[in-house]
Formats: structure tokens, sequence, C-alpha cells
């Protein structure tokens, strides 16, 4: 099977900037200083391939750059040295409501959204009715969505990706938010893209949830790539 993702020599940098008070912040302003800049490497020289119809998950405590590799894959971040290559149409649930605009309408969101992944309005006025009915949240679907709940927002996000018909998914904790019953509806149309033969990458902190879905397991320390195998075997060695 040929490859949906190729990361190769990835490294990712970010500045931090400190944070003083007023006055500490008015004295430098008259001595001319310059503000104090720590940077923190949060990849480094990560390289993977994930081949076609690939359930990957990303595992890692806090801090080991999964989502940040996400990111840099799904383009939402650039990275300051490697390459990145991906295969087919892409979609991502990286951030509750990311590309949404707050004062536009659930309705007019979904347009927005779906034009933003790649569809054309006349896909998205197909596939309409079934993403509002997949949201659950039809009564809302006028209302600007700055008045929508974070599980609101994960209903839509989630509805209108998962039918753009994605060839490659990414997924970032997102099953974390919204009630049981939808996140339960969300796993089952996963295994349905997997099933079809979608390129699935997860992070997540479920354990259980990934050894379930997934079947390799890639495991990031510091910014490392430590292990790369079976899921099963990999969740084992962080429980461990």
């Amino acid at each position: 099977m040929s490859e949906a993702i190729i990361v190769q020599d990835l490294t990712k940098r970010f500045r931090l900037k400190h944070v003083h008070s007023l006055k500490e912040m008015a004295a430098r302003a008259v001595r001319r200083a310059q503000p104090e800049v720590d940077e923190f490497t949060a990849l480094t020289d990560v390289s993977l391939t994930v081949t076609e119809g690939e359930t990957l998950a990303l595992l890692g405590f806090n801090g080991s750059g999964k989502s940040t590799l996400l990111k840099c894959i799904s383009g939402v971040l650039t990275p300051d040295a490697g390459q990145i290559a991906v295969r087919g149409r892409i979609a991502g649930l990286i951030e509750v409501g990311a590309g949404f605009h707050p004062d536009l309408t659930g309705r007019e969101n979904v347009y927005l959204n779906g034009a933003i992944l790649g569809m054309s309005r006349e896909q998205i006025e197909e596939r309409f009715d079934e993403i509002v009915a997949f949201s659950e949240i039809e009564t809302f679907i006028d209302t600007e969505v700055k008045f929508y709940s974070s599980g609101m927002f994960l209903r839509l996000a989630f509805s209108v990706a998962v039918h753009t018909d994605p060839d490659v998914f990414l997924v970032d904790e997102i099953l974390a938010v919204g009630d049981e019953p939808f996140q339960h509806k969300c796993l089952e149309r996963i295994r349905r893209l997997r099933e079809e033969g979608k390129t699935l990458v997860i992070v997540s902190h479920d354990l259980n949830m990934v050894a379930d879905l997934c079947e390799r397991g890639v495991l990031l320390e510091r910014g490392h790539v430590v292990a790369d195998g079976d899921a099963h075997a990999i969740v084992e060695r962080m429980r461990a």
C-alpha cells in the first residue's frame, strides 16, 4: 500500500515571551531593554510514515509533542525544519470549533467550514441535512455559534468533518468533550471510517479506546519518537 502521510526529520520550536508586571514592563521600556524570550523545542527530528488505511495512535504524556505533531500534519502549524507530505483530502478535529466564525450562524458555519475542508457548495448542500441531523442541534442551526456550548461546537464540527468524506482523518482529544451518547456515536462513525479504509491518526489520553480503535501506536517523549509498534504493546508500555 502507498503512504498516506510522510513526516521526515520534523522539528518545531516555539518562542516563549516572559510576562512581567506593568511596573517591570515600564522600567524595561525606559531602559529600552529587549523583551526576554526563550525558545522551546516541541519536536526534534521526528520521522514516521503512515500507510493508506492505517489507524495510528499518537501517545505520550502531557508536553510530549503529540498535539504539535498533529497540528503540523494538518497544516495548522508550520514546521521549522523537515518535510511533511499528505496524500488525499485531509480533515481534522484539532480544536473544538476551530474554523468556526463566532458571529455566523451554525448554518453559515457549515458552509464556511465545509469549504475550508475542500467541499464544493453543491456537495455541502447535498449533505447539509445529514450533517445537521448527525449533530443533533437542528433547533439551534440558525443561532450564532458564539452562543453555543462547547458540546454544541463539538457536535457540529465533528459532523462537518466526517461528512467531507476525508481520506485522512485527524482527531485530537475531541472525544473528551460532549455527553456519553454522542461520544459513542462519534466512535461508531470513526470505526466506520476505519472500515471504509480511511487513514486515521488519533491523539487521546483514553488508553482503552486507543487500544481498541488503533492498530499501531507511536510513543512520543519530550518531542522524540521513543517507540513505534502494536497499539496494545505501546499502551501497556505507557501503563508500566
